[in-house]
């Protein structure tokens, strides 16, 4: 919601007025700070302004409906405008990500969530194959950067929706005062930075639920995929390169070992070690965050893989007994497995990565597993905030 300062009004009032933390609204209004001049637009996140249509306006009666200081109804309708504006708080989430979640689906849902939560951050770290953007959401105050990403494999898009959704929840406990899984969430955005990548495969995402049209020009997607005009098993980026092979972590050692020597729809590592433009992005996104702990999502088997190498810090097997604690989900320390994102991220800086495999059955998962998938994973999703 935007509305026009007042002469002497502050950002301190307004945080008052609304009963939303200055932390949120100072991170929503850039430099504004003091008190402020006349006529400036200031963002209040988590409030939408309502219509009131009556020509019978009691103000009183309607400051007590929607539990609002009177002066937040003055502050809104400094003009004689018809119709009259109510300032109304966001109380229910205002996405529905429990769909086939395909990269238009992400655009629109940021687009909403920026509007009504402008203290976050959406900014593009790369473009795809195709030349789509590559979009990275971040909020909070802290020093701790958490990252968590999901779609690395196109048939595994199911872990899109699950992130936007957990996205859209904490939004809505942190302009609420409330709470997920029994924890507070403004003292995460005071001492943590989240960072997060919903979709790092859109090419593939799109491939899997439009068909070939989502190739745009790729033709050669059909061939790979055996002459097959259904889609649902391909895992690889548009160029028939497994992203979550390309990292620089024994990246030879797959190279040599997996069956397909060339593009495929699933487990090609690639003629070379990053040379897909959406895996350069994720590793170039680490190395300028400074992130202290990664989360990768995909699906499935309901367990998740938290060493490699011997490289992870010691912190990572109390991180991973809470995980296992909390969701259910099995903790595997090693697996035979290299150059995924979360080998390299531990190889690398030697700190907690994590792969988290959500739900459990054959890729695609099915639609009607995400209510429990979310329920199980969103402890997980939070006690990375806390560990």
């Amino acid at each position: 919601m935007i509305i026009i300062s007042r002469y002497g009004d502050s950002l301190d009032y307004y945080s008052s007025l609304f009963r939303i933390p200055i932390e949120l609204v100072e991170e929503a209004n850039g430099n504004l700070q003091g008190i402020l001049q006349k006529g400036i637009y200031v963002n209040i996140p988590g409030f939408i302004l309502q219509k009131e249509l009556r020509d019978d306006l009691d103000l009183v009666a309607i400051s007590i409906h929607y539990q609002l200081p009177m002066d937040a109804l003055l502050l809104v309708n400094q003009s004689e405008q018809v119709p009259f504006s109510v300032p109304v708080r966001i109380t229910d989430p205002l996405l529905n990500p429990e769909k086939f979640y395909d990269y238009q689906s992400l655009l629109d849902d940021l687009e909403t969530l920026s509007v009504h939560y402008p203290f976050i951050q959406v900014e593009s770290i790369g473009k795809s194959v195709l030349g789509k953007e590559l979009l990275e959401v971040s909020f909070g105050q802290g020093e701790k950067v958490i990252h968590y990403n999901g779609s690395f494999h196109a048939n595994e898009w199911i872990t899109s929706a699950i992130l936007m959704k957990w996205l859209n929840e904490l939004l809505l406990a942190l302009t609420n005062d409330d709470c997920i899984c029994g924890k507070a969430c403004l003292p995460f955005f005071q001492e943590v930075t989240i960072s997060m990548v919903p979709m790092v495969n859109p090419d593939g995402v799109d491939l899997v639920l439009k068909g070939e049209t989502a190739a745009e020009g790729y033709s050669d997607v059909l061939e790979m995929n055996n002459g097959n005009p259904a889609f649902y098993a391909w895992k690889a980026n548009i160029r028939g390169v497994d992203l979550n092979n390309q990292y620089p972590a024994k990246w030879e050692i797959e190279k040599q070992r997996k069956v397909p020597q060339s593009p495929a729809p699933r487990d090609f590592p690639g003629e070379s070690c990053l040379s897909e433009p959406e895996a350069i992005a994720m590793k170039e996104l680490a190395e300028r965050r400074n992130f202290t702990r990664v989360l990768a999502l995909h699906t499935q088997g309901k367990e998740f893989y938290w060493g490699y190498e011997g490289l992870e810090p010691q912190q990572s097997a109390e991180t991973a007994k809470e995980f296992e604690e909390r969701s259910g989900y099995r903790a595997v320390q090693y697996v035979d497995s290299h150059a995924g994102y979360k080998d390299w991220f531990i190889q690398e800086f030697k700190k907690e990565g994590y792969t988290i495999e959500l739900g459990k059955g054959i890729n695609p998962l099915p639609l009607s597993q995400f209510p429990s998938i979310y329920r199980e994973s969103v402890h997980i999703l939070m006690a990375a905030l806390y560990m």
